[in-house]
């Protein structure tokens, strides 16, 4: 039998309706996590609890706009009462909006509010009221950025300024409570197949892996939500322990090759090769 590795642990997976927080609520829901999914969208966070309790787990669904400190509050005090800690506090949820999203001379004073509000402010919100329930006995924040938050990508300018803020705020807050036992780490995802990666790509809503090769993906394939969710489920364990401020990508080499605006030459010689 697999070794539960979140066993008894609270935890909170924002943004878990879909995409990378799915599969992470699956994933620690197998491991023994005691389970929250804060999500904004009732249908999606309800299917993902019942999948999860389906499967043996155990989870709560609790609605919730990270961007309103309010619900937040509402959502955090629901476990210091049902629990009075948090062990694990995973900053998922966020927003890519291809189109009203761009130049930042093109964004609209309302759309980069919103932006940052989801993306940053969210952070914002579960940390301050999170932080709290963990100082007693100490726990494990992972916050997500994004490639964008480390290399410089066009066309998404509110974006990138969210995910570079949140790398920044990971190495603050990884100094500033590591006193109290908390432990803070970034992921860094790209190219993964998500929905919002359909959404987000200019050539059309498919995963069309020979254009993909276009932006110099060097593992050459889209990465699959479960691929972010097991490195979440290790810096949520205690198999981590002594990992504190890192920002670490997964995406297949991206950030690591270059301008992602270049044409890569290699696409039409492993097309013609059939691969």
């Amino acid at each position: 039998m697999e070794k539960q590795r979140l066993a008894g642990k609270v935890c909170v997976i924002t943004g878990g309706g879909r995409g990378i927080g799915r599969a992470a609520c699956e994933l620690f829901g197998r491991h023994g996590a005691v389970l929250y999914i804060l999500e904004f969208d009732p249908a999606s966070g309800r299917e993902t609890e019942a999948a999860v309790r389906a499967a043996g787990g155990e989870a709560e669904f609790i609605r919730c706009d990270v961007s309103d400190h309010r619900s937040v509050e509402q959502a955090f005090a629901r476990i210091a009462e049902k629990h009075g800690r948090l062990d694990v506090l995973y900053n998922n949820a966020g927003v890519y909006l291809n189109g009203p999203d761009g130049p930042i001379a093109d964004i609209t004073p309302e759309n980069w509010a919103r932006i940052l509000g989801i993306n940053l402010n969210g952070v914002y919100h579960c940390c301050h009221y999170g932080i709290p329930l963990m100082k007693k006995h100490g726990g494990a924040i992972i916050n997500t950025a994004s490639s964008a938050g480390v290399i410089g990508i066009p066309r998404c300018d509110a974006y990138t300024a969210t995910k570079g803020a949140i790398v920044a705020l990971t190495r603050s807050l990884a100094v500033e409570y590591a006193k109290f036992g908390i432990r803070t780490n970034c992921m860094a995802p790209a190219g993964i197949a998500t929905e919002m990666v359909k959404q987000s790509n200019p050539d059309g809503p498919e995963f069309d892996s020979v254009n993909f090769f276009k932006v110099r993906t060097p593992s050459r394939r889209f990465g699959e939500p479960l691929e972010v969710a097991q490195l979440a489920l290790f810096l949520a364990s205690d198999e981590s322990t002594y990992v504190n401020g890192t920002i670490i990508p997964v995406d297949g080499g991206i950030t690591v090759c270059g301008d992602l605006a270049k044409p890569d030459a290699d696409a039409a010689e492993l097309a013609a090769a059939g691969r």
